[in-house]
């Protein structure tokens, strides 16, 4: 079930509508809704049907979308917009370089996010093997709610801010073992602000373990978030505090002293 959209509002007279609105309806587009009708989108974003249709359109005669005339997809030219953002913030680069120094010398997948909402967004990534069954990449969003880059860098806010994130998530239980009570993730947000890292054990998927800690600049900032992700039989939670945490937190050391 789609999430209830966010109400589209006049702010001032600075605020362009129409551009908050084209926005809402590409990000309306993800791995389960690659292909949309005008009708699926109204209903997404909380656009009348004209107005969505007139998004559509727009979109199709910039080259943006495509339509066999009932539904609508993406194009690649969308990519230009999330590489604009990689291409102007030298943070990817210098993080793309750190995990790949990392996952070279420890063997295991390393990724890097920052937070947008109540989600995750990959950033950099340098992966050895494929971990998960759903592939991830540069751009790739998941819940942060139950990821460990996801409660770090929740843990990084103002506490009322995060129980706003986390209490407006769609917090499903992806497996047996996930959390999704908002007073046991708030919980779990404070032990990974005391220790300053998180562990995930299986919440995200059967069999995946992995461990987080935030990326900061020199004055303290939290920027991003990377973690170690790796398949329980090798390591689970007390081996990853063990023997990767250690790795991570020299990382986390080395960026701040760069950032």
């Amino acid at each position: 079930m789609d999430p209830p959209a966010a109400p589209f509002r006049q702010i001032d007279r600075d605020h362009m509508l129409g551009l908050e609105k084209g926005l809402a309806v590409i990000a309306c587009f993800d791995g389960a809704h690659a292909r949309l009708t005008i009708a699926d989108v109204a209903r997404m974003t909380g656009l009348t049907r004209a107005t969505a249709r007139r998004c559509l359109i727009t979109l199709v005669r910039i080259g943006y979308a495509d339509t066999d005339g009932r539904f609508f997809t993406l194009t690649p030219r969308v990519l230009k917009l999330g590489y604009a953002y990689l291409a102007s913030t030298p943070l990817t680069a210098v993080l793309q370089n750190a995990l790949e120094r990392l996952s070279e010398t420890i063997g295991e997948s390393s990724s890097a996010s920052i937070l947008d909402g109540g989600e995750i967004v990959y950033v950099a990534r340098a992966a050895t093997k494929r971990i998960m069954s759903v592939g991830l990449a540069v751009g790739a969003r998941l819940p942060a709610y139950c990821t460990s880059m996801g409660r770090v860098l929740l843990a990084a806010l103002p506490e009322a801010e995060a129980r706003a994130l986390v209490e407006a998530s769609d917090r499903r239980a992806l497996t047996a073992r996930t959390v999704t009570g908002v007073e046991a993730i708030m919980a779990r947000l404070a032990r990974a602000r005391a220790e300053g890292h998180a562990v995930i054990d299986q919440e995200l998927e059967v069999g995946l373990t992995s461990i987080a800690v935030p990326v900061t600049d020199r004055a303290g900032r939290v920027l991003a978030a990377i973690n170690i992700g790796t398949q329980a039989t090798r390591f689970p939670p007390d081996a990853m505090v063990r023997d990767l945490l250690p790795k991570l937190t020299a990382m986390q050391a080395d960026l701040a002293r760069m950032l």
